[in-house]
């Protein structure tokens, strides 16, 4: 393991996650034995808007019975689960902290998913997949940790089949630099690369990718959060939430991501792009 890879760890590293996730789900009256795709709903979708964004964005993608899908990123797997549970894909899961792979294993295997899902450690920028192997890749919430955007778009390509598409729903930078940390992804500038918009565009293609569609979300993202932490704050934190996840510093962190998409430090865009038909 390299440094990079030692440092991503180490931010979302969490001890016994899965037996602490399995007990959380035990206490709510949840079967851990025969887990339902919606009991994990509220803590297994590590990103901004919890479910409803996956649904939105596998139908933007024209997801489909049979589709082969790489979720690069996939923390716990809950899009993965998700994608094969509604959609009928063949799903990998690629992450690259070790908890979150053991945890995502557990849990698909207690949902019945296992024939559909398989979660693999590994490096976005080095996918442990087959050239032009995978209908789809998808990325939600990931990119914030990779600074060589073009590294990156290159690997996602590689692994693509022809015409394939590239499903995105992340985080880039605002007008203004985001200023307020720690944030989920990062507990200090220092491991958040925020590019913005328009040089994200740009690295797409460059290296062959053609926007189908592009929607800046930020405005819903902070009014998600916002009504998120209002109902927290009038009636307590919910049994399951993404606190699991990220730790006893999880209300801060969701503080701060609000002040940064209120201020406009932070852009949330949700995108579908295809594989330029080559020259």
């Amino acid at each position: 393991m390299n440094e990079y890879e030692e440092v991503i760890n180490a931010h979302y590293d969490r001890k016994d996650l899965g037996a602490n996730i399995l007990e959380a789900l035990e206490k709510a009256g949840k079967d851990v034995r025969a887990l339902a795709v919606e009991d994990l709903a509220p803590i297994e979708e590590f990103h901004i808007g919890g479910r409803k964004p996956t649904m939105e964005l596998a139908r933007l993608a024209e997801l489909s019975e049979g589709m082969r899908v790489v979720d690069v990123g996939c923390g716990i797997g809950g899009p993965a689960r998700a994608l094969a549970h509604y959609f009928g894909c063949e799903v990998v899961g690629v992450d690259l902290t070790e908890s979150f792979c053991v945890a995502a294993s557990l849990l698909t295997e207690r949902t019945g998913l296992g024939h559909k899902v398989t979660i693999r450690q590994g490096n976005a920028l080095d996918l442990p997949l087959e050239d032009r192997s995978v209908d789809v890749v998808w990325m939600q919430h990931v990119g914030m940790n990779v600074h060589d955007k073009a590294a990156l778009f290159h690997e996602l390509r590689r692994v693509l089949r022809p015409e394939g598409r590239l499903a995105l729903y992340e985080v880039f930078a605002g007008i203004k630099p985001a200023e307020y940390f720690p944030v989920p992804w990062a507990s200090g500038p220092e491991l958040s690369h925020l590019f913005s918009p328009e040089e994200i565009q740009k690295s797409l293609h460059n290296v062959g990718f053609r926007i189908e569609v592009w929607n800046d979300v930020t405005r819903a993202s902070a009014d998600w959060f916002r009504a998120a932490m209002e109902k927290t704050m009038k009636e307590g934190p919910p049994p399951l939430s993404r606190g699991i996840l990220m730790g006893p510093e999880f209300p801060i962190k969701a503080s701060n991501v609000l002040r940064n998409l209120e201020e406009d430090r932070l852009t949330v865009v949700q995108a579908i792009l295809t594989l330029a038909p080559s020259r």
